[in-house]
């Protein structure tokens, strides 16, 4: 159900993903073509403020800062996640495993380089920064909109 929270989340969840990804493109590879890199991660941002500021501001509102920043730390996780299993699948593929346990075992070992990779201080501080203060707004937001 749309809600002034979810609305606000969306933005600013969309916002830190484009923030943060443009930030990463940098750091890859030499040779990486970036293609949609960072309409992916906003569109994750956005799906994931939408999804999981609501519930979580409507049951504490007393703890949005610690909301915002575990919705920052599920699109880090989640856009890791989604990158890596599309290595393992462009990977297999090119019939590069033995087997799916093999590939499937890869996966997380792709989301450790990848996270190793984008690990950096100006990165986290900005994804931290960026989910306390979507959580501080999510919760201003449903004081004065509940």
């Amino acid at each position: 159900m749309p809600s002034a929270i979810r609305l606000a989340g969306f933005v600013v969840f969309a916002a830190m993903g484009w923030v943060v990804s443009e930030m990463i493109i940098p750091l890859m590879p030499e040779g990486t073509n970036p293609g949609g890199f960072s309409i992916y991660n906003a569109i994750l941002g956005a799906i994931l403020g939408w999804v999981m500021m609501k519930p979580a501001v409507a049951r504490s509102p007393s703890g949005p800062l610690g909301a915002g920043i575990t919705t920052a730390v599920a699109i880090f996780f989640w856009g890791v996640f989604f990158y890596a299993l599309a290595k393992m699948l462009s990977q297999s593929m090119k019939m590069r495993y033995d087997g799916p346990v093999e590939a499937v075992v890869n996966v997380f070992q792709i989301m450790m380089d990848y996270a190793v990779m984008i690990a950096t201080p100006a990165i986290i501080i900005t994804a931290l920064v960026f989910g306390a203060f979507g959580g501080w707004f999510c919760g201003a937001v449903a004081k004065r909109w509940p």
